[in-house]
């Protein structure tokens, strides 16, 4: 198998707790684990301001280590045309720190309808959740795939692709993420292959998205799932990945109850057994 540059979100030291793990700090502990680059969750950032954002940058640049992807939250997802370039706007917003701080993708949500209003509800229903009243799923897709190429004159100027996850909502099976890269059908919209977020016929599901990946996020849950977990066969993956000729970042996202010092440490060394 390909030796893979190998990553961490910094999601995987913070989980949305009431208190923010510093984005620095999570730089300083992947350069102890000898990582290669950082993905950074945009909710996790403490600021926009220019003077923050240069200084991760330069932050990460002095440990050796790459800034690839700023994670995002938005939601195409919206009857009102007002709430959707509202987030077409902070997705614009997000392409220009990205490309301050250095990173050449952003990830990004279809975004979903919001009716099962408990995340813990989601899970239950495998990710799936009912449109509005009065609406439908074509009207999602329409919304997603025009909010998106609202914002694709952006992502070229800059350079910066947006790679679209799968992440419940209207991209919870492969079917429906192609959908939407394929109607956009532009090289600055691909996929991110979560390898955690297809709860049935996993490695089917990954197969068939993984020739459009920029980038793959490797879940692992030591210590017992946050919310879930999967006992992912990262062998199986890993060939999948092979198969479609992907060469580029994986990006652990620990979403165990370990520490994540030894969360992701073991990731590293799981998924660096299977390579050449």
């Amino acid at each position: 198998m390909a030796r893979y540059r190998i990553g961490t979100s910094t999601y995987s030291f913070w989980h949305f707790l009431p208190e923010k793990v510093p984005i620095g700090y999570v730089m300083e502990r992947a350069r102890e684990l000898d990582l290669d680059g950082v993905e950074i969750l945009h909710a996790q950032m403490e600021s926009e301001e220019r003077e923050y954002v240069n200084e991760l940058k330069r932050l990460a640049f002095s440990l050796g280590l790459d800034v690839y992807c700023l994670a995002i939250h938005q939601n195409f997802v919206k009857p009102s045309k007002e709430e959707r370039e509202k987030n077409v706007r902070h997705t614009k917003r997000c392409l220009e720190i990205a490309h301050r701080l250095g990173a050449p993708s952003i990830r990004l949500n279809s975004g979903r309808w919001e009716t099962v209003k408990s995340f813990d509800e989601l899970m239950a229903k495998r990710g799936r959740e009912p449109p509005i009243s009065g609406y439908t799923e074509e009207d999602g897709f329409r919304w997603v795939v025009e909010s998106i190429e609202e914002c694709l004159p952006t992502a070229e100027e800059l350079g910066v692709v947006m790679a679209l996850e799968n992440h419940w909502g209207l991209t919870s099976t492969p079917e429906e993420t192609l959908r939407i890269v394929e109607s956009v059908s532009s090289k600055w919209l691909r996929v991110l292959m979560d390898t955690g977020n297809f709860l049935e016929d996993t490695y089917a599901s990954l197969r068939k998205i993984a020739p459009h990946a920029i980038l793959v996020h490797a879940k692992t849950y030591y210590g017992g799932g946050v919310w879930y977990e999967l006992d992912l066969d990262y062998a199986k993956i890993l060939e999948i990945l092979d198969e479609a000729g992907y060469g580029g970042y994986i990006s652990i996202e620990f979403e165990g109850k370990e520490d994540p010092m030894v969360g992701v440490e073991r990731t590293k060394r799981l998924l660096l057994g299977y390579f050449k």
